[in-house]
């Protein structure tokens, strides 16, 4: 699964680019920068339905995080000094030097503490350094907030990493309720595929997956969505229908995360 990041609009630098999208994982998109997984896989796998809280599997299992698209007016973040100093850990953050965006933010949060800004970065950037419990109490202070629904699919990846399950699966409800941006309910549904299938429930996950292949010109959150649904044909040994859908996803881009690595695995 992947999290697509964008830092938050009060804070975002000028002149940079935005962080690329990778495959998740969260929650990312799943997020964070692909890596092996650590049973010796090649390629980046964006294993959407790994444990998100383990460090030796591939960083790439978070959701999307999403920022930016705050409701309401952030009045503290709009100040000239916290504009500044939270710009300049949203550089930190985008550079992946999450302890010194967390440095900044912990000052920056007592000199703005009602700042929905400053708890959006702050709580993904606890997420980014697995601080779940810590991370969860920003993201839900930023939405009580904001009104935004953005982050929801990473806070019910931080229940999901804390095995809070009925929780997780709460947030996916009332996120699907809300019905925000498609791309929000792509990397929620992931995530709730992903908890699913921690609990042991593959044919469940599959089906919560399986709507999303009714696309004949897919856009990256469905071939994110398709990838996920493809390791776990893998996993649930219907290999045949993952060799399939993962060359469909090659098909519509070659270059997606490491499907021809796992085309030649699946041969």
């Amino acid at each position: 699964m992947t999290i697509v990041e964008r830092v938050p609009a009060a804070s975002r630098p000028a002149k940079t680019s935005s962080r690329r999208a990778e495959p998740a994982g969260n929650r990312g998109q799943p997020a964070g920068p692909p890596s092996a997984r650590a049973d010796g896989r090649a390629g980046a796998r964006a294993d959407a339905l790994a444990a998100p809280i383990t460090r030796e599997r591939a960083a790439t299992r978070r959701p999307t995080a999403r920022t930016g698209s705050l409701v309401t007016i952030d009045k503290e973040a709009s100040e000239p000094v916290v504009t500044a100093k939270l710009a300049d850990a949203a550089r930190a953050y985008s550079a992946d030097r999450y302890h010194d965006a967390l440095r900044m933010l912990r000052k920056l949060s007592s000199m703005a503490p009602t700042s929905a800004s400053v708890k959006e970065l702050l709580g993904l950037t606890l997420y980014r350094l697995g601080k779940w419990p810590l991370a969860l109490r920003e993201l839900e202070a930023h939405h009580r907030l904001s009104g935004s629904y953005d982050q929801f699919p990473v806070i019910a990846d931080c229940y999901r990493a804390l095995r809070r399950y009925e929780e997780a699966d709460a947030t996916w409800t009332e996120l699907r309720q809300a019905s925000p941006s498609p791309e929000v309910i792509a990397e929620g549904r992931l995530v709730a595929a992903g908890s699913l299938a921690d609990r042991g429930d593959l044919r469940g996950a599959v089906k919560l997956l399986e709507g999303t292949l009714r696309r004949s010109k897919p856009k990256g959150f469905h071939l994110r969505q398709w990838y996920a649904l493809a390791d776990l044909y893998e996993r649930a040994g219907e290999l045949p229908r993952a060799r399939d859908l993962f060359a469909q996803i090659a098909a519509a881009d070659p270059d997606a995360y490491d499907v021809k690595q796992r085309l030649i695995g699946l041969d």
